[in-house]
Order: C-alpha cells, then structure tokens, then sequence
C-alpha cells in the first residue's frame, strides 16, 4: 500500500500518536484497511518524495510520468483482463481479486477515507495512486494471499522494497504478534523481506505491459523468486473466498 508523496521542500511531520490509534483499531479488525493508510500516512517522513525522486529517474518512470499513465483504468477493465491468456499476469490478477472479492476500486475508498489528501502535484499524485493500484498485483507476483500472514508478509517485501517507515512499524507489529502463532509465520515475514530486497525496484515496472505476458516471465523480469508455502490464517471477519 503507499504513502501520500511530498514535496521536495515540505516538511512532513511524523505522528505516533495518530499511528498508534489506527493501530489499535487495525488489531482489534485487521481488514479494517483504511487504518493501513493512516498509518502509513502518519509515519511516512520523507520516503514518499525519495521514491518519486528515484522513479523519475528511470527509464520507465519517466515514461509513466510523461504519457500520465492511470494504472487503475488497465486494473478496473475486467473484459481485457479476462481476454488475456491463461497464465498471464492479467489473467490471474482477474481471478485473484474475483477470489478474494476485490475490485480496484476497494483500495481507492480505503486510502481516500484513511490517507490525507492534500495535493502535492499532479506527477506526485500519478505515482502515490499507482503505488496504491499495483498492490494486489504484487500479491499475484510474490505469491502471498490476503490472509493475515500473507498480508504481513507482503508488507515486510514492500518494506524492503520502499522503505516506507509506515510499512516498517506495520511488518514489526506483525512480527512480534506472529511469535504467537509459531515460528513458521515469523519464517515467512522475514523470507518475505529478503524476496522484496533481492527482487527488481517494483514500483518503476512498466506493469501495463506486463500484464498479458505470463507470469513465470514476469517473476523472471523482476527478479522475484518462486512462490513460497506457508500456512494461511484468515481473519474472523474475512470475507468467504468466492468458488
């Protein structure tokens, strides 16, 4: 999930407090998304603004920036998506938020209700929103599901990834709770956090086009390794996964 992105010469204040009250209620309901952004909204700093600095400087960021590329109109065209070949990245993207009875659009109104929304400019804007959009794509390339483990262990990759200190403090509260259930769940977290160190720099992948290639091409591109086992543990609260 992503932080809200700043300026280059704001200065962005830090909020335990406010943290800590969305992480309250995120442990009393963990799919109680919109508390994930305020988080990491409260906590973010400055690494919003380093990683829009250090998309730009890539080729395919700067490519996204100048064609104002909305990754959100390519994830919400179910048609194409389900046109797309068995196996491909687009394809399985389609069957996974079918799955877990997910849309797009779900992620927008949790941040929107859980992030601030001042505007720090459009290219800012564009990255913030498509660091949000290419979530769930993250969880079909890495392989980890939208239970409690896979979420944890998906937030420790996007740690390494981001450094988002927002993330951060999620991944370690995640940590510590998960002792609890056992040292393979711990396992999983930290393995998660060393795929998202190794892998390619996800945010700056031109995901519109690798959406009809198939996945074991796209994990290769990436850099991402093959999908770990782990024992799942769906929330109370989760909805039943579709047949």
């Amino acid at each position: 999930m992503s932080a809200p992105l700043l300026t280059a010469s704001s200065r962005p204040r830090v909020r335990p407090l406010e943290a800590w009250r969305a992480l309250r209620i995120l442990l009393r309901d963990p799919d109680d998304t919109k508390q994930v952004f305020r988080i990491i909204d409260a906590l973010s700093g400055r690494s919003g603004e380093r990683i829009f600095e250090r998309f730009r400087q890539t080729p395919a960021g700067a490519r996204i920036l100048a064609e104002r590329r909305s990754l959100l109109s390519a994830l919400s065209d179910r048609d194409a998506l389900l046109a797309m070949p068995e196996g491909s990245l687009g394809r399985l993207y389609a069957d996974f938020v079918t799955r877990e009875q997910l849309s797009a659009d779900g992620l927008v109104s949790a941040s929107v209700e859980g992030g601030r929304r001042a505007d720090f400019g459009d290219e800012r804007r564009l990255l913030s929103e498509r660091l949000r959009d290419m979530h769930d794509l993250w969880h079909v390339v890495t392989g980890y599901g939208r239970d409690l483990v896979g979420e944890a262990a998906l937030l420790a990759f996007s740690y390494a990834q981001t450094r988002n200190r927002g993330i951060g403090f999620i991944v370690a509260v995640a940590w510590i709770k998960a002792g609890r259930a056992g040292a393979g769940f711990r396992r999983t977290i930290e393995e998660a956090y060393r795929r998202g160190r190794d892998s390619e720099w996800l945010p700056a992948a031109d995901w519109e086009a690798l959406l009809a290639r198939p996945i074991g091409e796209v994990r290769e591109t990436l850099h991402v390794d093959a999908p770990p086992r782990y024992e799942e543990l769906r929330s109370a609260g989760a909805p039943p996964l579709a047949a």
